[in-house]
């Protein structure tokens, strides 16, 4: 339980604020939950607890922006199948057998493991796309029982897809709506989500867009992430991607795009009138050889771009150091990107992508997510650029304090809520049983339902 008080004190307090304030040194009162002064010094303020930050960075709970956790199922599986030449062949031969045989036992168990990833390496938010067509039904109940268990927040959402069927499409985005209509569960609340439009039709994607609007909440789907979405779409329809998601009334404030790779310059400029959101995921972008997304050109069009990780590495720290590096190194330009756009991608960007608005920053009034990160070698001092301190210098594993709600959710590297040893083992009976009925030599999946215009 949270402490009715809570004191943060000693660190450098790297804000995210309009003004992107950093105090040295800095604290964060915190009152039921929520932050209720932030300020220098703070040894004259008493609370119920306090936590000493001194010689490290008091900074908001990182948001992840797009992840898949079951992505946590494929670590280290001995899959003998024919090595991929492209994405779609990577989805056929890898994800979609995957999640063809997944069950809810292996939703909790995934959602489990990566929470406690993420937990411990500094992410309180995720934002997250579920996918097991043949079986949705009460799969989001699992995920959010095993966030719950951690005690971090997550957007959660089963992906609709008629790669394989209409009726799982229709099962896939009802599963959406029932989650939604019971409000959620503790400190996870759902959203809608479709996969890509080269597996969709337009009905789905009315239905979903119908949905989201209905709830206020946010939809998201995959856009670009391999040229064969493009290749879809102006074979099937005469548009791009884009455009076909703009004709199909999906592109709004509510959305999230995720990956967003294969963009012209054409398609970003009508992502900027729509208020749409994009989600980066630049370490899954390396690891399935897709390329890299147009992000110098969105960010100078004003489209708001937070970051993910694509179910692949589950510390954000690592995320926001690829991000930096990959720009710089693609564009062959060491001034493409800075150190404090990564961190907002990763805070602020990533809270008003899901309309997080009481999260993000350390803030009066704003819900109390905080981290104190410290590096086990404090060779060099935070007066300099503490953002590229960040980016550059720190990791997960430097995480040591990880407050959500209030509430320490982890102290001096141990999870307040459950044993990570103990939860670790049932996770790994699960993941093997898993990779039993997925077998070395899965069969590939089928090909993308022809659907109808």
């Amino acid at each position: 339980m949270a402490a009715e008080t809570l004191l943060v004190r000693g660190g450098t307090v790297v804000t995210m604020d309009p003004e992107r304030r950093v105090l040295r040194p800095g604290y964060v009162y915190v009152e039921d939950g929520r932050i209720a002064d932030v300020g220098t010094d703070g040894r004259g303020v008493k609370a119920d607890k306090v936590v000493d930050a001194l010689g490290g960075v008091i900074m908001p709970g990182l948001i992840c922006g797009h992840t898949h956790l079951y992505g946590m199922a494929l670590r280290g599986a001995a899959l003998k199948i024919r090595k991929p030449t492209d994405f779609l062949q990577n989805l056929q031969r890898i994800w979609w057998p995957l999640d063809e045989v997944l069950t809810n036992e292996d939703a909790y168990a995934t959602a489990l493991a990566a929470a406690m990833e993420f937990a411990l390496s500094g992410t309180t938010t995720f934002a997250d796309t579920y996918s097991a067509p043949p079986r949705p039904e009460g799969s989001l109940d699992s995920i959010a029982a095993a966030v719950n268990e951690v005690g971090i927040r997550g957007v959660i959402s089963f992906e609709a897809t008629e790669r394989r069927s209409v009726e799982e499409g229709r099962r896939g985005l009802e599963e959406n709506i029932r989650f939604l209509k019971k409000g959620g569960e503790g400190r996870v609340r759902g959203m809608i989500s479709l996969h890509a439009s080269f597996t969709i039709s337009d009905e789905l994607i009315g239905r979903g867009v119908e949905a989201a609007e209905k709830f206020s909440c946010p939809i998201t789907i995959h856009v670009a992430e391999g040229p064969n979405d493009q290749y879809h779409n102006i074979e099937r329809y005469g548009v791009r991607s884009v455009e076909r998601l703009r004709m199909a009334g999906l592109l709004s404030g509510r959305a999230v795009l995720a990956h967003c790779v294969h963009l012209t310059l054409d398609e970003v400029d009508i992502l900027s009138g729509t208020g749409a959101h994009v989600a980066h995921n630049p370490m899954s972008n390396m690891l399935n050889a897709v390329g890299v997304m147009p992000l110098k050109h969105m960010m100078a069009k004003g489209v708001n771009v937070c970051l993910g990780n694509d179910g692949y590495v589950f510390d954000m720290f690592e995320n926001m150091r690829s991000c930096f590096l990959l720009h710089r190194l693609s564009g062959r330009d060491p001034a493409a990107i800075q150190p404090q756009t990564v961190v907002e991608m990763a805070t602020v960007n990533a809270a008003k992508a899901y309309g997080l608005h009481d999260l993000g920053s350390l803030e009066v009034g704003k819900r109390a997510d905080i981290i104190v990160v410290r590096p086990e070698v404090y060779a060099t001092p935070f007066s300099g650029s503490v953002y590229g301190y960040i980016v550059n210098g720190l990791k997960g594993g430097d995480v040591r304090t990880v407050v959500v709600d209030g509430e320490v959710v982890m102290e001096n590297r141990r999870l307040t809520r459950l044993d990570v040893e103990e939860a670790s083992s049932k996770v790994r009976k699960t993941i093997e049983r898993l990779w039993e009925r997925l077998g070395e030599s899965p069969a590939e999946a089928v090909e993308p339902l022809s659907l109808q215009r």
